[in-house]
């Protein structure tokens, strides 16, 4: 993967922009999940860029990947700091205008945020098992990663993607389970969204239930929700032909509109 860099308030962030095959095609910015980069989409991008047509963004969070380092300690408010504040910042400094977001779990967080915030700048917003509330279910599938982490390789694998894999780690899973950020909840912004949305998440989704996306479809205007029999927390990952269909499909009815 080819990695370029850019100037966000000072601090470095790691992109690539896989070209269009179409010019009326809107441009699809990947959000990446709470331990995720760049490069830890492997080849999902190449993949959704060259089944859409689309114009494609892949970039690494401040913290993530070989983006510079998280230079504070993160707080209960880091997903809206990345929605309202980095992820604009970004978009305009490549001049991206009307994207299309496709988040996963925080990724789809961010760009619930980011919708409801500014809807009229989507084209519409694509997630897969984004979070809305914090659910015992995720906090125990967090409790369960941090044993995991402190007696397996999984340092060493992460290590293979980000330049501070502990870093990475620590403020994803120290974060979550934080007591203030137990009453995290970002449902009462959801109605404020009205661009298309498409949310996916697995059926054995370990880190949640199915209401984290049946109330975006309860809240928001025109939400499809696609639930995937034997797919976990990584649909892209799991079911990656299912979630590119489905999400080209997506593309193909906002573009007629």
């Amino acid at each position: 993967m080819s990695r370029a860099f850019v100037d966000i308030d000072e601090q470095l962030l790691e992109y690539e922009i896989i070209p269009a095959q179409r010019c009326d095609r809107p441009t699809l910015v990947l959000l990446h999940e709470g331990l995720g980069s760049m490069t830890q989409w492997r080849d999902f991008p190449a993949a959704l860029a060259r089944a859409s047509a689309c114009r494609t963004l892949v970039w690494s969070r401040l913290g993530h990947g070989h983006s510079a380092a998280l230079g504070a300690p993160r707080t209960a408010a880091y997903l809206h700091e990345e929605a309202l504040q980095r992820l604009p910042s970004l978009l305009a400094a490549l001049a991206i205008e009307r994207p299309l977001l496709v988040g996963h779990s925080d990724g789809g967080s961010i760009a619930l945020l980011y919708a409801a915030a500014w809807p009229q700048r989507l084209s519409g917003v694509v997630l897969m098992a984004p979070h809305e509330f914090v659910e015992e279910k995720a906090l125990a599938g967090i409790r369960a990663a941090g044993d995991f982490y402190a007696s397996s390789e999984w340092p060493q694998k992460l290590g293979r993607y980000h330049r501070d894999p502990d870093a990475v780690f620590r403020a994803w899973h120290d974060t979550w389970l934080a007591p203030e950020f137990r009453t995290w909840d970002i449902r009462a912004c959801l109605s404020a969204i009205t661009c298309p949305l498409l949310a996916i998440q697995g059926e054995d989704d370990e880190y949640a239930t199915m209401r984290q996306i049946e109330c975006i479809a309860e809240a928001a205007a025109d939400v499809e929700l696609l639930k995937l029999a034997g797919c976990r927390h990584s649909p892209h990952r799991d079911q990656p032909q299912s979630v590119i269909d489905a999400i080209v499909r997506f593309i193909d009815r906002i573009a007629a509109r």
